[in-house]
């Protein structure tokens, strides 16, 4: 199993250049295809009173100020496939809803890898890619780039945050391709519970087996948070062990947060230090 068709999520031209580097880093390692996608979006108009119609002065700055930052972002996508041996193809589309209009999550799920930006909350923009969107619509998992990673480098150690749900499931084994190719994996549940196959203390070993199976180097561990959250947990584990990838399932709570993150998920998004992978 391999990763064959990668889409790389262009939303502004500040991280464009970044989330090009990692598409095609990861394309070459599976001789995979790389889909550059961009949506062109338009801001609200401002009205005119006292008839509050739009202002065509505004409305066609917006446009040209869009548009603009498409063909920006095209061409350093074009500038970064060129420099490398890998396919590509380019896809834009214009929308007033963003990335969660229905070409841009059609597109993604015919995809095997999505690859998109954190957000740098310094510098915020209508552009930023709506990753809730891709996760709960698309089916396909994301890879998220902390904006403060701006070079690729090789995935040697990985994280999977493992709490035995579907979402994590589906997770770990969205990233095969890329586990197969760790130096160490490493699957780590905080607070476990006894289940009717498995004691806590031997939480994740089934998953951790079927990985091995694939030739994936795995160990096991396990936390207790105290008083501490599953996430700032999670968070030590990665600092102390120099984690280059987190796995994990990108799960809610109740219907009520069934658009945003809720959590765990939303807690580590938010301070990301590691490459993320998520799966609905």
């Amino acid at each position: 199993m391999s990763y064959k068709t990668i889409l790389a999520i262009l939303d502004t031209a500040d991280n464009s250049a970044t989330v090009a580097d990692f598409a095609f880093s990861i394309a070459a390692a599976n001789n995979a295809h790389v889909i550059g996608l961009h949506a062109e979006t338009l801001s609200a108009v401002p009205l005119v009173a006292p008839m509050e119609i739009p202002d065509p002065v505004a409305v066609q700055a917006l446009q040209d100020m869009a548009h603009s930052e498409t063909l920006e972002v095209e061409r350093i996508f074009r500038q970064k496939a060129e420099a490398g041996s890998v396919p590509f193809e380019w896809r834009s589309f214009a929308t007033a809803t963003g990335y969660g209009s229905a070409p841009l999550i059609e597109t993604a799920r015919s995809a095997d890898l999505l690859i998109a930006s954190q957000a740098d909350p310094a510098k915020p923009s209508d552009s930023h890619v709506d990753v809730d969107s891709f996760l709960f619509e698309s089916g396909r998992p994301v890879l998220m780039i902390p904006y403060i990673l701006r070079t690729p480098k090789p995935i040697k150690r990985v994280l999977v945050a493992w709490n035995g749900s579907k979402e994590a499931a589906r997770a770990t084994l969205d990233a095969l391709p890329i586990l197969k190719a760790a130096d160490e994996v490493e699957v780590f549940s905080v607070d476990p519970v006894d289940t009717a196959t498995q004691s806590a203390g031997m939480a994740g070993a089934d998953i951790a087996a079927n990985l091995a199976r694939h030739g994936v180097k795995v160990s096991l561990a396990t936390a207790e948070s105290a008083n501490k959250s599953a996430s700032s947990v999670i968070e030590n584990r990665l600092s102390d062990n120099s984690i280059d990838l987190l796995v994990m399932g990108a799960y809610t709570h109740s219907r009520l947060w069934q658009l945003i993150f809720g959590g765990t998920t939303k807690s580590l998004l938010q301070s990301m230090t590691a490459l993320t992978l998520l799966s609905r």
